[in-house]
């Protein structure tokens, strides 16, 4: 080779290598690219899900296709370049397996479980049990590329090899393994050596399983450039509880479907349920959860967290909402890493939103059951005073939950009664002075002369022994109670199917009359409980405008009877618990308000004021301050004055 040509080759090769370098795609250009084909891939994903909610819609309307079009697999075309072509043809074999707390069904094709259903819980409907993976409305396998073909798991035919027999049962501690691998080619054989494998473990109390998968002999087969390959998990999730007719779009169970997660070091996250939402997730996440009402699937990382995710939850108008909830879908980027043996460990938790079982993980998934707003209260008083003493009574015997809430509710009256009272004796003393007060009214008639009549109005509550927080702490105590339990009944499963009187299911609601119509707002139903309701509040109501007549603000009487009204048609739909609640607890305080009304009259009060004003007069810290900006006031309003 001569000087000329090896001149020529360099000069080739430097044009080539510059060449690369200037058409090669920025990084921005390669992350769009990334996204482009993530997109891609969620847009197939959406397609086949649409697919299958046409067939579920096609099942339930009587229009299915037939036997033979649905179970014949279209003939299948050999693709050398795909090295598992081998199990893209072969024969659908399934095996159960039945725990304590669900049975299982395993199938070859696509190397997973086809169905899960929970054997302790029955739909609304209860003819037929809680199911949380189908594979005729539930999708749940993996992709990667080898060989410059994309594989889906969910297309090939797995071989299983199980500890166990078909239909096995395991109890308590026992425990039983399956596994699921899709080999290599070998020629036309398969190579044994090399594989996919899907481990799922069980333990006949639990209702977490472990799910690992391995990767055996394929390092430098699958193309892995983001050092993760795709987790597809999507689901058409039916209506398991019972939605007043009409208003199945503003029930529970559909506020309350969707996705949840916990990223790492943080706090568990949802996407918006009241609306279609999408996120993309480009930070480490610990679990991804698909909610139900009372249900949950959880994916779990044992080790490495999740790389990335893209999440989506949307209602498909198509369907009917009689039985249809919400679309999810979770496109989940697991850690992977080319080495001979690699293994990716996780664990499943398909059960119920039940709060002792979720806290005993210690991985925060008791925070998927909506108790309310943690910085108001609300979450503290569910987690540590409601639940603890319901779990009581529950565990000391008490078997009907109607009885259990009576119960709670007395006990929270009576924990509050001494702050009642003294809320009681405080406005029995107001109402002694208001003569007083109304004097002051008149002696500081001006607007400019507000806050020397307000001086003169505390210095009169002073002298009388009135302390004017007295009466509005109880209601701040109550407050956080009353809407605690507006979260607390409606998300307690210990509810779930539970009847008392005429309710035959105290999470949702109770009807007495099922009406032909819907009535905007409220329902095609009556809900007795929520008329109780209504009617125990007018009448307190009523208690307390006479006992207030003359300090009452004008209009205050109409606002006070039309709010009773928008209970009953807000609460008409809600849980009957709740309604029951409501009930007693109104029912409580109008009892507790006559009794103290017995035993606080005008002469003691009297007594009282006239012993207050006898003693001398002790200004609190609180007081002084509020003198000192009176005082600040008044001058500024004098300068301005100048």
């Amino acid at each position: 080779m001569d000087r000329n040509t090896i001149v020529g080759l360099v000069l080739m090769f430097v044009v080539i290598g510059v060449f690369s370098w200037w058409s090669a795609p920025s990084a921005e250009e390669r992350e769009q690219m990334v996204r482009e084909a993530q997109e891609q891939r969620i847009a197939a994903e959406l397609q086949r899900v649409q697919d299958s909610l046409a067939l579920v819609y096609a099942v339930e309307t009587g229009h299915a296709p037939s036997a033979q079009q649905t179970n014949e697999r279209p003939e299948i075309v050999r693709d050398e370049q795909n090295l598992f072509s081998n199990s893209l043809i072969g024969e659908k074999q399934t095996k159960t397996l039945v725990t304590d707390v669900f049975t299982v069904d395993f199938s070859s094709l696509g190397g997973t479980m086809s169905r899960v259903s929970l054997n302790d819980y029955l739909v609304w409907t209860r003819d037929r049990n809680i199911t949380l993976f189908d594979q005729d409305w539930h999708n749940f396998f993996i992709s990667f590329f080898v060989n410059n073909r994309l594989i889906n798991t969910r297309d090939y035919y797995f071989e299983i090899i199980s500890n166990f027999q078909d239909g096995a049962i395991i109890t308590g501690d026992q425990t039983a393994e399956i596994a699921m691998r899709l080999f290599l080619n070998d020629g036309y054989d398969l190579d044994r050596s090399r594989y996919v494998e899907f481990v799922y473990g069980f333990r006949g109390s639990e209702y977490m399983i472990d799910f690992q998968i391995n990767f055996v002999g394929m390092d430098d087969l699958i193309m892995n450039r983001a050092n993760f390959i795709d987790l597809h998990w999507n689901a058409v999730m039916p209506r398991n509880e019972k939605a007043s007719p009409g208003n199945e779009g503003r029930s529970f169970e559909n506020t309350n479907t969707g996705i949840s997660f916990k990223p790492n070091n943080a706090r568990v996250d949802r996407l918006n349920m009241n609306r279609d939402s999408r996120e993309e997730m480009n930070t480490p996440v610990r679990w991804v959860a698909f909610r139900h009402h009372f249900f949950t699937s959880v994916l779990i990382m044992k080790d490495d967290p999740i790389v990335n995710a893209n999440l989506a939850s949307f209602t498909n108008p198509n369907l009917d909402r009689a039985n249809y909830v919400r679309t999810l879908e979770a496109l989940i980027g697991l850690p992977y890493r080319s080495e001979p043996n690699h293994s990716i460990n996780m664990k499943l938790y398909l059960g119920p939103n039940k709060f002792s079982i979720l806290s005993s993980y210690n991985l925060d998934l008791e925070r998927l059951i909506p108790l309310g707003w943690g910085f108001f209260l609300m979450q503290w008083v569910n987690r540590f005073a409601v639940i603890p003493v319901f779990n009581f009574l529950q565990n000391i015997g008490i078997a009907n939950y109607g009885i259990i809430i009576l119960i709670l509710t007395v006990l929270l009256k009576l924990v509050l009664a001494p702050l009642t009272l003294k809320s009681w004796i405080s406005a029995a003393k107001m109402k002694v002075v208001r003569p007083e007060v109304e004097e002051l009214n008149q002696k500081f008639p001006k607007p400019e002369q507000a806050m020397e009549k307000q001086k003169a109005v505390m210095a009169l509550y002073r002298k009388a022994g009135i302390n004017q927080l007295a009466g509005c702490i109880p209601m701040l105590l109550q407050f956080p109670i009353l809407i605690a339990m507006f979260r607390f009944f409606p998300s307690s499963i210990e509810l779930r199917q539970q009847g008392f009187l005429w309710a035959d299911d105290l999470s949702t609601y109770d009807s007495i009359i099922n009406l032909p119509f819907n009535i905007p707002f409220y329902g095609a139903h009556i809900s007795l409980f929520a008329i109780m309701m209504a009617v125990s509040n007018v009448f307190y109501t009523r208690m307390t405008m006479r006992q207030n007549a003359s300090t009452m603000m004008p209009g205050m009487k109409t606002m006070m009877y039309f709010m009773p009204i928008m209970l009953l048609m807000f609460l008409n739909s809600f849980s009957s618990a709740l309604n029951y609640y409501y009930f007693v607890s109104t029912c409580m305080t109008f009892l507790i308000t006559w009794v103290t009304g017995k035993f606080i009259n005008e002469e003691k009060v009297h007594r009282m004021v006239a012993e207050a004003r006898k003693k001398p007069v002790t200004k609190s810290k609180w007081q002084q301050r509020l003198e000192e900006a009176a005082k600040k006031q008044q001058e500024l309003q004098r300068k301005r004055k100048r």
